[in-house]
């Protein structure tokens, strides 16, 4: 029986439709779905990973945090569990008979690890099976029998690699976490998350932070007037000066120009401005294209790995900006002869010759991101569809020729003063009208000729600041990560997604919180080498010698592991201080504005009974209050409620879209108003039998009941009349039982 071992279900179930004579065969296997069908070779049976079937992890020894020393946990055993059970069950039973394997992950780092996973699962029970390995980058036809039809050896190198990352990201990560996270007090849930990559990047964001911080916006003018053409047409120029830094300089300029003064014309210059095409997609070029069209980093990625996955693009993580000759481009462009894209593939094959550009990266693993197959609207939601058509489109415009502009520079004389004007046109479309997207837009001057005396019709002057630089939208910090050697193509939107899900960031551009800042500065301080990129890009350049086999395992492990020791003789030296430098700076993180009634701080607090609100610093002497939510991390933003003096928040939970809060003022007040407006909506009905307490509703409990008077339910009318929905989000509370008891007194 030959195996064939797929990185995901969809995959080994696509594959194995393609190379199946006919119609395969499903069958459940240690609950698994399995394919199969017969050859002249006899049974081939594919079946499909979850990715990662085993995780490592420290022996449970080291759980406790409290009992066992951080820095226990460098040297620490490095074990292997399973995390997919009925998957490795299905292996392990098929493995026993099989007489050959063929790994047919997919062919990066990670994808190597994981085929190997697979495969010595199946070589314990049976030692003697022959195994094979496929590369392939688009699930198609053509791809899949090619890589079949030339089977390579598996690349244990390769798979070292992969796990020498996961080893050394494990070791640094539960480390310094644990340490960090006892310093700092903050437990549980609460945790405070360090890594390798995480800390380097967040960094990066807390630097960009404190440079808006620090920056001081300096004054400047800008001097402009209205021209009525003869044409009739209105335009602005500005004045040569583009930015006046003193006042006394633009009002000299401007005492020079009034409404009804002639502007000459004094110098015209036309030229042609030559649009390159752009350069085929890799995985970083795609995220800053998505993210140009409102894609979040993270789900740009999970969705070109559903396209992929479902033969409709190409491998989506690559490096490569050259398209291979391997690929027959025009066959690849014929495809779209039919379908929505029609006119576009008609046009680029009335060339005699297709030659794409060319980035400045080449590489032999991947091509380029591309569209593997032709693909319906209707076989996609509106994101797919969005992002499949970005991926072609830009695949069109790699062939496509330059785009040319027509650009006019006019000078004006007014009173002795210079003013100028530029416009664009574009004359010749080029690979613009294949790929629309951020398009520049025309700016039309009306028609002039050196002489024209055209009136003033308005002067203005526009007083300005410089401004801050902006903060890291996800597109630009991937750029950054790679270009820093800041984790890899295939993990620098999941070190982003990780930042978000631990309240470190939030918002896009990526804002940091009060506790990133502490966190990062305490590290900078006193771990320096965690908030720096130099060792990370030090460890994967070593990674990248594994791969490569010029350099052992174990070697950049042992390597690893000394320089880690290293930072902890440092912490350890340091330990109090740093431990006073993350309390002063998560307490930062829980002041939420100003009381109007004391003017102390109003902060994040907890009751004796464990809710959660918004409190007074100056209690007992102030008793002002706001209710939160009961789970989720709170962020506070930096935008404020002029009227209450509090800053909008923010509330995350793991899984689940951020519910930004507002002003939890404001927010409070728009909850009673609904409230009190269902209470006069529906009326009261007196005669009617109800519970007369909120205690007497049957099963609704003393720690629910508690949790209702936080929220300021306190009597049975006030449930009655309160928004199930919204008073769920307040106490944590299913809205189906919120329901069912308010049944109970209607």
């Amino acid at each position: 029986m030959h195996l064939i071992i797929a990185e995901k279900h969809i995959a080994a179930k696509r594959i194995a439709a393609i190379l199946a004579p006919g119609k395969t065969k499903q069958v459940r296997v240690s609950g698994v779905d399995t394919y199969e069908y017969e050859s002249d070779e006899g049974t081939k049976i594919f079946i499909g990973l979850s990715g990662h079937i085993v995780k490592l992890d420290f022996p449970k020894a080291y759980n406790n945090w409290q009992k066992v020393e951080a820095n226990e946990l460098i040297d620490a055993d490095v074990i292997t569990t399973s995390t997919q059970v009925k998957i490795v069950a299905a292996l392990k039973k098929l493995g026993k008979t099989a007489t050959k394997v063929t790994i047919a992950t997919d062919y990066d780092r990670e994808g190597e690890l994981i085929g190997v996973e697979a495969l010595d699962i199946i070589r314990e029970i049976n030692p003697d099976v022959v195994f094979e390995r496929v590369h392939y980058s688009a699930i198609t036809p053509k791809a899949i029998d090619d890589a079949f039809s030339n089977p390579v050896n598996v690349d244990f190198n390769l798979a070292d690699a992969g796990h020498s990352r996961q080893v050394i990201d494990l070791v640094w990560g539960a480390s310094m976490t644990r340490y960090i996270s006892l310093a700092a007090g903050r437990l549980g849930k609460m945790f405070l998350s360090v890594g390798r990559v995480q800390s380097p990047t967040l960094s990066l964001i807390v630097e960009r932070e404190k440079e808006r911080d620090a920056f001081i916006p300096k004054p400047y003018w800008e001097l402009s007037a209205i021209l009525d053409s003869k044409s009739g047409v209105q335009f602005k120029v500005e004045h040569r000066t583009k930015r006046f830094w003193e006042k006394a300089e633009v009002d000299a300029a401007m005492a020079n120009v009034s409404v009804g003064d002639d502007a000459l014309v004094i110098e015209l210059t036309t030229s042609e401005k030559i649009d390159k095409p752009p350069t085929p997609f890799n995985t970083t070029e795609f995220i800053g294209a998505a993210s140009s069209i409102g894609f979040t980093a993270a789900n740009a990625m999970r969705i070109a790995e559903t396209l992929y996955t479902n033969g409709f693009i190409s491998y989506p993580r690559t490096d490569n900006t050259v398209y291979p000759e391997s690929i027959d481009l025009r066959a690849q462009i014929e495809i779209f002869k039919t379908g929505a894209f029609k006119q576009y593939a008609l046009k680029l094959l009335e060339k005699e010759e297709l030659v794409p550009t060319k980035g400045k990266k080449e590489t032999t693993d991947h091509p380029p991101i591309f569209p593997a197959s032709l693909a319906k609207k209707s076989e996609m939601n509106e994101q797919e569809w969005k992002l499949y058509e970005l991926v072609v489109r830009r695949f069109f415009a790699t062939f496509a020729d330059p785009a040319k502009w027509e650009t006019i520079k006019s000078k004006f004389d007014i009173n002795g003063e210079d003013f100028k004007a530029n416009g664009a046109r574009l004359v010749v479309p080029g690979w613009r009208w294949y790929y629309h997207y951020n398009a520049p837009e025309d700016r039309l001057l009306p028609e002039l000729t050196e002489g024209d005396k055209l009136k003033v019709d308005k002067v203005e002057v526009e007083a300005k600041e410089t401004q801050p630089p902006g903060r890291y939208g996800q597109g630009r910090l991937i750029k950054i990560m790679e270009d820093m050697g800041l984790g890899t193509k295939a993990t620098r939107h999941e070190i982003i997604s990780k930042l978000y899900s631990r309240a470190y960031v939030h918002g896009n551009p990526l804002q940091p919180t009060k506790t990133a800042i502490a966190v990062v500065d305490t590290l900078e301080t006193f771990a320096p080498t965690m908030s720096k990129p130099d060792m990370t890009s030090k460890l994967e350049a070593d990674m990248d010698r594994i791969a490569e086999g010029k350099i052992p395992e174990d070697e950049v492990l042992n390597e690893s592991r000394e320089m880690l020791g290293l930072i902890f003789k440092e912490l350890e030296i340091n330990k109090e201080d740093i431990s006073e430098s993350l309390r002063a700076g998560l307490r930062e993180d829980k002041i939420i504005g100003v009381c109007s009634n004391c003017e102390s701080n109003l902060m994040v607090m907890r009751s004796k009974r464990g809710s959660r609100f918004i409190g007074c610093d100056g209690y007992p002497d102030c008793n002002f209050a706001l209710p939160l939510p009961r789970s989720g991390q709170v962020v506070v933003t930096d935008k404020l409620c002029e009227e209450h003096g509090m800053y909008h928040i923010r509330i995350i939970n793991s899984g689940k879209r951020p519910w930004n809060l507002g002003c939890p003022h404001c927010n409070f007040l728009e909850w009673q108003k609904s409230q009190a407006e269902e209470k006069e909506k529906q009326g009261t009905d007196n005669n009617k039998e109800r519970p007369k307490t909120i205690n007497d509703i049957s099963g609704i409990g003393k720690v629910t009941a508690e949790k209702l008077s936080d929220a300021g339910i306190c009597s049975v009318e006030d449930l009655c009349t309160a928004d199930a929905v919204e008073l769920a989000k307040v106490t944590s509370i299913p809205v189906k039982k919120l329901k069912k008891w308010q049944s109970e007194i209607d």
